[in-house]
C-alpha cells in the first residue's frame, strides 16, 4: 500500500501551525519593567533606567535602576512622596519642585545619585565615545523658577533642569552630559550640553523652536539627546523626531580635531546623575523643575534615530 503523500503534507501543516499558536501564547508582552529597562526583544539594553515603580524595598525614598548598572537613585527631599500616580502617565511617575522660592535652603524635590570619587556603576560613561539621555516630561508650573539664591524677588534661574550625567570632577552641577532648558542669546532653549574632557569647555545644541512649543504645559513630551564625542557633535529629538538646532559654541570646544583617535570622554567615572535640578548631593539648590518625569534613561552610545523611535513608541504607555 502506497502512503498518501497529500495527506502527510496536511498533518505536518497542521503540526507546525498547531506549534506556531503555542510558542506564541507564551511570548510575555512588555510590561513595566520591560518598558524602563529595554525589553527582551529590543536593544540596546541602557546604562540606567528608572520607571519610578521599583522602589528599594524597605527603603521606598531611594530607586532601583532597571537598566543595567544596578545604580541605585534617591528621590532627594520628596522622597516616597514624589512618586505620584499621574492622569496620563501608567502606573507613578517622578515629581520634581521647588519648595520655598525666597529661601536659599535645601529643599527642593529633585532625584540623582553623587559620589565625590565617582560612581562606580556608571563606569560604562568612563571614556565614552558617545551618550543618550532621554525621557519624558510634563511642565506643571511656572518654570523657570525663581532663583532663591538671590535677593531679588524677581529674579529667575536661567535654566531649568531635567536630566542628565555629571562630569568626572562634577561638584554637582558641571555635566558630561545633559537634557535641560538654558537661556542661549537671552532666549531660553531646550538644548543638549556636553563637557566631553573634565574640566574642559563646553558644548550646547539648543533647539530652533519656542521652547513653550516644544514642552507646552501641563503636556507630555519624549525628549531626548544624543552626544557623539568622537565627532564632536549633538542632536535633540521631539516625540522620536529630530528637533532643528544649532552648536552654540563656534570652533572646537571638545578639542576632538588633530590626533589621538579617537576621541573619547574623560576617562573618569561620572560622579552621579542629576535630575529636576543641580547638586544631587543637596548641599544647595540650582536651576529647579516643577516637573513630572517618566521612563528617564541613560545609554552609553548615541541612539540612531530609528532607535529613538523605537524607544519613544515603546514608551509612550
Amino acid at each position: 500500500m502506497r502512503a498518501d503523500p497529500t495527506g502527510r503534507r496536511r498533518l505536518a501543516l497542521a503540526l507546525a501551525a498547531a506549534s506556531t499558536l503555542l510558542v506564541t501564547a507564551f511570548v510575555p508582552a512588555a510590561g513595566p519593567a520591560d518598558r524602563a529597562a529595554g525589553g527582551p526583544a529590543h536593544a540596546p539594553r541602557p546604562v540606567a533606567a528608572y520607571d519610578f515603580e521599583h522602589p528599594v524595598p524597605g527603603d521606598p525614598a531611594r530607586e532601583r535602576d532597571r537598566g543595567r548598572s544596578g545604580t541605585t537613585l534617591e528621590l532627594v527631599n520628596g522622597g516616597a512622596q514624589s512618586r505620584v500616580k499621574d492622569d496620563e502617565r501608567p502606573g507613578r511617575v517622578l515629581r520634581t519642585r521647588q519648595v520655598s522660592p525666597q529661601t536659599a535652603g535645601t529643599d527642593d524635590w529633585k532625584a540623582g545619585v553623587y559620589g565625590p570619587q565617582g560612581v562606580e556603576t556608571l563606569r560604562a560613561f568612563n571614556g565614552a565615545r558617545e551618550t543618550t539621555v532621554m525621557g519624558w516630561f510634563r511642565m506643571t508650573a511656572d518654570n523657570p523658577a525663581p532663583n532663591s539664591n538671590t535677593a531679588d524677588p524677581d529674579d529667575r534661574y536661567n535654566a531649568i533642569g531635567l536630566a542628565g550625567i555629571l562630569s568626572g570632577t562634577s561638584q554637582g552641577h558641571d555635566v558630561r552630559a545633559l537634557l535641560e532648558l538654558i537661556t542661549v542669546g537671552g532666549e531660553m532653549k531646550v538644548v543638549a550640553l556636553g563637557r566631553r574632557v573634565d574640566n574642559g569647555s563646553s558644548q550646547t545644541f539648543a533647539a530652533d523652536a519656542d521652547w513653550r512649543q516644544i514642552l507646552p504645559p501641563d503636556t507630555w513630551v519624549s525628549l531626548a539627546a544624543t552626544f557623539d564625542f568622537d565627532n564632536g557633535t549633538m542632536a535633540l529629538y521631539r516625540d522620536g523626531r529630530p528637533l532643528p538646532g544649532r552648536h552654540v559654541v563656534a570652533g572646537d570646544p571638545w578639542a576632538v580635531d588633530g590626533p589621538p583617535e579617537p576621541d573619547t570622554a574623560s576617562p573618569t567615572d561620572p560622579r552621579g546623575i542629576k535630575i529636576g535640578g543641580s547638586y544631587p548631593q543637596n548641599t544647595q539648590e540650582g536651576n529647579p523643575c516643577d516637573c513630572r518625569m517618566d521612563d528617564l534613561m541613560f545609554f552609553d552610545r548615541a541612539l540612531t534615530p530609528a532607535e529613538i523611535m523605537s524607544q519613544y513608541r515603546r514608551t509612550r504607555g
